[in-house]
């Protein structure tokens, strides 16, 4: 991936849902004007959710979801429905797609209920409306207050107009946060401290770090970037104070020790934590590795899913060094990708990922899951600073967080 492409986890994700047969596929190849799923007479032809990145007028870059039907039956397609549903904590904007002929059924309310309880806003488009003798007259809202369009993705019916609405209802004036960008002013330098990341392709750095590079470089600043063993002579030759030294989390022990007290210091992973909206979350959540037992679950969820190296540092360095901070033996449980357990009670603490990989509706979702359950919630790089002793440190960067966390000692 280069600097100029959109991560996914920035993209608008529009999930396309309804019935099998209803016309879901084929509506979203008509929407994007591409045949990017398999269209069939068959029930039950997408059997797992189908994603597509590409740009969508007038909203830009987007992440189209077609979904498998909500309706599927057995074992295979419970789990087919579950994998939809799942779906929507991640869905910005949501697409009921509904035959025309056969007009809603009880699986379709129950996919509204959803959307209103998870307050995904969307739309109901009645397909097949080719079908019918008549077309009813389109309304933003029926008696329900329901944003309701007839389209047919065969004629290519109100297509256009379909793209309009989706634009309206996934657009949000929201400002959105930056990385680092706000930390900063034009002409600053930040030294970024990258290790060789084995678990990253050779060749690449991994998302976090050109994503944090492209904000620097936007808020017309410079990035040095360097590996851990050439921050120290990087710092005493380069002739300048850096405004921002921001470290892997792997290395921060190694990091803080060769940086300078009067130089601040953060991690990519603490920045994400803030990014993605839920650092005070997670300064609050790792003050439970002081009370850990040998009976304590913890749930280690990582965003993505890669090859694991065996010195991975979600699977085996951080509880190798949560083990050695506390003294016990806790039970550790691991979540990868799109898997994230609904039911948290069985966890005494979840520590996850930075989240590069996900938008910010499915970390929001995730974080108030835990915070329903009455779950602790944190992330890598809250638990290294933690462990190591330098989390006030690497926080200062945002006074109000520093000033909850010195309250609380």
């Amino acid at each position: 991936m280069g600097l100029n492409d959109t991560p996914s986890a920035n993209r608008i994700h529009i999930g396309f849902f309804g019935r099998r047969n209803a016309g879901k596929s084929s509506l979203v190849n008509a929407v994007t004007n591409q045949d990017l799923v398999i269209v069939s007479d068959v029930k039950g032809t997408t059997t797992d959710p189908v994603s597509k990145a590409m740009e969508l007028l007038p909203l830009g870059p987007v992440l189209i979801i077609d979904t498998p039907g909500i309706d599927d039956e057995g074992a295979l397609g419970e789990l087919r429905v579950r994998r939809a549903k799942q779906v929507l904590n991640k869905t910005d904007a949501a697409i009921l797609v509904v035959d025309a002929v056969t007009g809603k059924a009880e699986a379709d309310e129950e996919l509204i209920a959803l959307f209103r309880a998870k307050q995904v806003p969307f739309i109901i488009a009645y397909n097949k409306s080719d079908l019918l003798e008549s077309l009813p007259a389109d309304g933003v809202e029926n008696a329900d207050g329901e944003n309701i369009i007839y389209v047919s993705a065969i004629s290519k019916h109100n297509i256009e107009a379909l793209k309009e609405r989706i634009g309206a209802i996934a657009k949000t004036d929201e400002p959105k946060l930056q990385i680092v960008g706000d930390l900063i002013r034009p002409g600053d330098f930040v030294v970024l401290v990258v290790p060789i990341d084995k678990a990253a392709p050779k060749g690449r750095l991994i998302l976090p770090q050109q994503q944090t590079i492209r904000d620097i470089l936007e808020a017309d600043a410079a990035a040095v970037v360097v590996k851990e063993f050439e921050l120290k002579e990087t710092l005493e030759n380069i002739g300048k104070k850096p405004s921002l030294v921001i470290t892997d989390s792997q290395v921060f022990a190694k990091v803080s020790a060769d940086t300078p007290a009067d130089i601040p210091l953060t991690s990519f992973s603490i920045l994400f934590a803030r990014y993605k909206g839920y650092l005070a979350t997670a300064v609050r959540g790792v003050k439970t590795l002081d009370c850990i037992d040998d009976k304590s679950r913890i749930l280690i969820a990582e965003g993505c899913t890669h090859h694991r190296q065996c010195d991975d540092i979600g699977t085996v360095k951080i509880p190798r060094w949560i083990k050695q901070y506390a003294g016990k033996e806790p039970e550790f449980v691991f979540t990868s990708g799109g898997e994230f357990p609904e039911d948290l009670s069985p966890y005494d603490l979840i520590i996850h990922c930075g989240a590069c990989m996900l938008n910010d509706r499915e970390v929001r979702y995730r974080e108030a899951n835990a915070a329903d359950q009455g779950i602790p919630f944190t992330n890598y790089g809250t638990v290294i600073a933690h462990i190591q002793g330098i989390l006030k440190r690497s926080v200062a960067v945002f006074p109000h967080i520093l000033a909850e966390l010195e309250d609380e000692l």
